[in-house]
């Protein structure tokens, strides 16, 4: 009986607990969207991508020149020229995807300078997600934005519109 007694006790303390945690939702697309700074980083990566893209175009095109060349003059070649210009050929080829790899690969430059231009937004919005949290005494705040599992949310506990105040721009 007292096992009974306790067990009953500690499930209606759980759920109790649980009933008086509060959650919200932000829009983390709304957010940045709303945000300049962020806008102004995306256009500066932007330019920056094309710029690079131009360059890797660029030294493809050359490694074309090359080999379109070398196969109108093949028949005039002997073979230690024509080894020559075939690894001329491979040399230009290796050269342009190495500089796709260093401006576009997994730790590229454009990788390098999307983390030091989005860390201190994400920081910021992070911090001011925080501090609403602390305020209004959220225990969970969820991103509705990448959650495909919310489908139906009220805009009662969305809190975007309080975390762009605290970022300094209110809508």
């Amino acid at each position: 009986m007292k096992k009974l007694l306790l067990l009953l006790v500690l499930t209606a303390a759980c759920g109790l607990g649980a009933a008086a945690q509060k959650f919200a939702l932000v829009d983390m697309e709304y957010i940045l969207k709303n945000y300049p700074s962020y806008e102004m980083a995306n256009e500066q990566l932007n330019q920056l991508s094309q710029r690079w893209q131009k360059e890797v175009e660029a030294k493809n095109t050359e490694a074309e020149t090359i080999y379109k060349n070398y196969q109108a003059d093949m028949v005039f070649l002997t073979d230690d020229q024509k080894k020559k210009k075939e690894d001329e050929v491979v040399a230009k080829e290796k050269e342009a995807t190495e500089l796709r790899y260093k401006y576009f690969g997994p730790e590229g430059e454009l990788y390098k300078k999307r983390q030091s231009l989005m860390k201190p937004i994400q920081d910021e919005i992070y911090n001011a997600i925080k501090k609403v949290s602390e305020e209004r005494g959220y225990q969970v705040i969820f991103d509705r934005a990448s959650s495909a599992n919310i489908v139906y949310a009220s805009p009662r506990i969305d809190i975007s519109n309080e975390v762009l105040d605290k970022l300094g721009y209110s809508k």
